[in-house]
């Protein structure tokens, strides 16, 4: 017998304290066992995200005929998305993501589901709230110059946040405000869904924005064929479906006077003609 070799403890005597126990000998091959570990995403390389970005630029560009506006919705794009971002990786979600999706938007993308309804609301107001903050320098320059496209340019980045919070599925006032109408009941997140989603794609086609009215359509189309839409996390309790729609309300005031307050200035400090000046950029009331 060679010295490396470790014998069996005897079968007709009591086990020592330095003999390997029977159940920690069966467990010790599962402890070697290589662990799954969940297969991460690959980022978006750098040359489609200079890509990416350069086709949103150049499509705000063509829609709003204005360098200084393209570059501010654009500017708001990106600061909305922060919020999502920064949201997610306080709430866990991370690390987060941003994407430029050409002709539609941006999208922030966390790593991991939201841990309740509750982190998923605060996700999805995060990017609104926070993309306010984008308007800031627009309005610094359009006061201090008196150049209305820059007062223009802080208006759509609050628009940008604004829209966003319709409850319009796959904006975010969906998952902000739809959790809330699921606590009440569960078919009526879909009815008001659906019947704000076929009001925005008709706002969409009779302004002119067919892209933005598609790919509405086409998400309202996606989420009526699907079934119980809130299976994975469940719903709020009521205190929650309370602060939800609380936060939610508080948003949407926050993005309309914002709205309204850059245009103030265009129409010398009279804020019913700055909303009927802003309805007329979004193509309503003309």
């Amino acid at each position: 017998m060679s010295k490396t070799d470790t014998p069996a403890p005897a079968p007709d005597r009591p086990l020592g304290p330095w003999d390997i126990k029977p159940e920690a000998a069966g467990a010790r091959p599962a402890q070697t066992e290589a662990v799954a570990e969940e297969p991460v995403e690959k980022d978006q390389s750098l040359v489609w995200s200079v890509l990416s970005t350069a086709l949103m630029a150049g499509f705000l560009w063509w829609v709003t005929g204005s360098v200084i506006v393209a570059g501010a919705v654009l500017i708001g794009l990106f600061v909305h998305e922060a919020g999502h971002a920064l949201a997610m990786n306080r709430l866990g979600m991370g690390p987060a993501r941003i994407y430029i999706i050409p002709f539609l938007g941006g999208l922030a993308k966390g790593r991991r589901a939201p841990r309740s309804e509750w982190d998923g609301v605060l996700v999805s107001l995060a990017g609104p709230a926070f993309g306010l903050l984008a308007m800031i320098p627009f309005v610094a320059v359009g006061m201090a110059t008196g150049q209305g496209e820059w007062l223009a340019g802080a208006f759509f980045i609050a628009m940008l946040n604004l829209v966003n919070l319709v409850p319009a599925p796959p904006l975010d006032g969906s998952k902000a405000l739809g959790p809330v109408l699921t606590r009440v009941h569960p078919r009526l997140e879909q009815i008001v869904l659906l019947v704000i989603g076929v009001a925005v794609v008709w706002w969409g086609l009779s302004t002119g924005r067919f892209i933005l009215a598609a790919f509405l359509a086409l998400s309202v189309f996606s989420h009526l064929k699907r079934g119980v839409w809130r299976a994975a996390w469940g719903t709020l309790s009521w205190p929650e479906a309370g602060r939800s729609l609380g936060l939610y309300l508080l948003t949407l005031a926050l993005c309309a006077a914002a709205a309204v307050g850059a245009l103030t200035p265009l129409t010398e400090g009279d804020p019913a003609g700055a909303v009927r000046l802003g309805l007329n950029y979004l193509g309503i009331g003309r």
